[in-house]
C-alpha cells in the first residue's frame, strides 16, 4: 500500500485559497496570487524534495482544470515532466471532459476509490484541491501532510481546516524547516488515536503520573 500525501500553501491563519494567481479561484476572493511574491529559492527547493518520488496525482475537479489549462503546454523543468508523465485521478460529482493525457475520473465512492488509488502507487500527491481535502481528513484517507505556512494574514478566503477536520492526531515527521522569508514547513504523518485532554491546574496537567513538566 502506498502513501497519500496531501501539498499545501497556506497563510499564517490557514487560508489556502488560490496561491499560485488571481485567475484560480476568485470567486470573492480578493487575494489569489499571495504566495508568488513569497516563494523564494528555499521554498521551491523544498517543494521540489517534496515531490521526489512522486507516481500519481489526486486532484479535485477545480484543481484539475486550473493544471490541464497550463502544464501540458510546458515542456521544461521537473514539475512539468513529472505532472505530464504520471496518471492523474480526478474527484468530481459530474462527469468532466478531462483532456489532459493521463487522467481518469474517479468514482462515486470517492473513499473506495482514494483507496484504490493508494493500493495501486507507491506515492499520490494531492495538490490544491481544498474541497477534496476537507473529504480526506474527514475521513482520514491521508498518510502524511506537508504544510509550507507563510508569513502573511488574509482575514478572508478558504481555509485548509475548513468543515472537514476532525479530532486527529499527527506526528512531526522531521523539524520545522523555515526559509529567509520566513516561510516556514512543516511534514506531518498520520497518527492512532484521538487528541486527549488534561488538566493545567493539576499537579500533572491531569496526565496522571508524576513526572509531567
Amino acid at each position: 500500500m502506498g502513501l497519500v500525501q496531501i501539498e499545501l500553501f497556506a497563510t499564517l491563519d490557514l487560508v489556502g485559497q488560490a496561491p499560485g494567481g488571481p485567475d484560480e479561484d476568485p470567486a470573492g476572493f480578493p487575494f489569489g496570487g499571495w504566495q508568488a511574491p513569497l516563494l523564494d529559492d528555499a521554498t521551491f527547493a523544498q517543494i521540489l524534495a517534496a515531490y521526489e518520488g512522486t507516481d500519481a496525482l489526486l486532484l479535485g475537479r477545480r484543481t484539475y482544470d486550473i493544471f490541464a489549462g497550463y502544464w501540458p503546454h510546458q515542456t521544461e523543468g521537473e514539475i512539468a515532466e513529472l505532472f505530464n508523465r504520471i496518471p492523474k485521478y480526478v474527484a468530481s460529482r459530474g462527469t468532466p471532459e478531462l483532456p489532459w493525457a493521463g487522467s481518469a475520473l474517479l468514482g462515486p465512492d470517492l473513499a473506495g476509490a482514494v483507496r484504490e488509488v493508494r493500493d495501486r502507487h507507491e506515492n499520490v500527491k494531492v495538490v490544491g484541491s481544498l474541497d477534496l481535502v476537507q473529504t480526506l481528513l474527514r475521513e482520514k484517507l491521508f498518510d502524511r501532510l506537508d504544510l509550507w505556512v507563510h508569513p502573511i494574514v488574509l482575514g478572508v478566503g478558504k481555509k485548509v481546516f475548513d468543515g472537514g477536520a476532525v479530532p486527529t492526531n499527527l506526528t512531526l515527521l522531521q523539524p520545522p524547516a523555515a526559509a529567509p522569508v520566513g516561510t516556514v514547513y512543516l511534514r506531518y504523518g498520520l497518527a492512532e488515536g484521538t487528541p486527549g485532554t488534561g488538566d493545567m491546574s493539576a499537579p500533572d496537567r491531569g496526565l496522571g503520573h508524576d513526572d509531567a513538566r
